[in-house]
């Protein structure tokens, strides 16, 4: 979640806002440290600190606090089990601020280090009863006394080969997730006019390119109108080493597929690790959404797990739409 933009649109639109953290940890507990929410006046809120009692209730106390008016931050220690009847038994510190328009300025220069991309250090304090937040330095500060926080996201690149119906579904399932998809067909009418935030439609004119130009650790799904297509770019997938290189397609395409991989002499190991049919072993339903849905979680786990895609059985039903 972008805090610091949700916090300033908040600030702007109704005057004031709240900023939940959870600080500290210690035990067993729904979110871990560095985990944030928003509030607005009327309650309104986006984000989450986990749900349950302990959310319901820093919200209520979010709320008074800004009904009584921008003021001083306020450090909650809370245990779960006891207080709250939450069985993680753990305790946690949550840390409440409000703000209001006048601190538009102090805000600016971190939603756009938010909107750049990637993470970002800063260093914070209490200076007179508020939180006080600069950007960390490199070299540190022996005179400083407080704690860091980390913000921003970093955004796993997808490269989407194809926008017919499995490929509309999928970007509609990954918009809210961390992904940065780039979203690639040659015809010119494929795309819809409307685009998550993290989806970038483009024209393809050379799908090699493409690949040759993407990063590392991109992950690859190729699901164009076109079988030659669909085989000259995992061609050139499979010759980089992406952590996850999808196919849509049936058993026997695969088959085919593999075949004329090893003519043109990719290894086979390389072409064991090709993914297809995609999506999780045991849902054969091929409605797009349902397919977007098995994808996107296979994303998530090779997310997860540092970029090393795992090499699933593939089920015995086609996802050839």
């Amino acid at each position: 979640m972008r805090v610091w933009r949700q916090l300033a649109d908040f600030v702007q639109r109704h005057g004031g806002a709240a900023l939940i953290s959870v600080h500290d940890v210690k035990g067993s507990a729904p979110r871990e440290a560095g985990t944030r929410m928003v509030v607005r006046p009327d309650g309104a809120f986006h984000g989450t600190i986990g749900g349950g009692q302990l959310e319901f209730r820093m919200l209520d106390i979010a709320r008074e606090m800004l009904g009584a008016g921008r003021g001083p931050a306020r450090i909650v220690d809370q245990a779960l089990g006891p207080d709250l009847g939450q069985c993680c038994g753990g305790r946690v510190k949550i840390l409440i601020e409000t703000f209001d328009t006048r601190d538009m300025d102090d805000l600016a220069p971190l939603v756009e280090a938010e909107a750049g991309g990637g993470l970002f250090e800063l260093e914070c304090r209490v200076e007179e009863g508020r939180v006080r937040r600069d950007f960390a330095s490199a070299v540190g500060d022996d005179r400083w006394t407080g704690w860091r926080e980390t913000h921003g996201e970093v955004r796993t690149p997808v490269l989407l080969f194809g926008a017919g119906h499995v490929g509309r579904a999928l970007v509609l399932s990954l918009a809210p997730l961390p992904f940065a998809v780039r979203w690639l067909d040659n015809r010119d009418d494929a795309f819809p006019a409307h685009l998550p935030p993290n989806a970038k439609a483009i024209r393809m004119w050379d799908p090699e390119a493409e690949i040759a130009e993407a990063g590392p650790h991109s992950l690859i799904l190729v699901m164009t109108h076109d079988h030659p297509l669909d085989m000259a770019i995992t061609a050139a997938a499979l010759r980089r080493d992406f952590p996850y290189v999808g196919l849509i397609g049936s058993a026997t395409k695969r088959a085919r597929f593999e075949k004329r991989f090893r003519e043109l002499g990719i290894p086979e190991e390389t072409i064991r690790s090709l993914v297809c049919p995609i999506g999780l072993p045991g849902i054969e339903d091929k409605d797009p959404a349902i397919i977007a849905a098995s994808v996107t979680v296979q994303l998530l786990q090779v997310r997860e797990h540092g970029g090393v895609a795992q090499k699933f059985s593939p089920p015995a039903a086609s996802n050839d739409t």
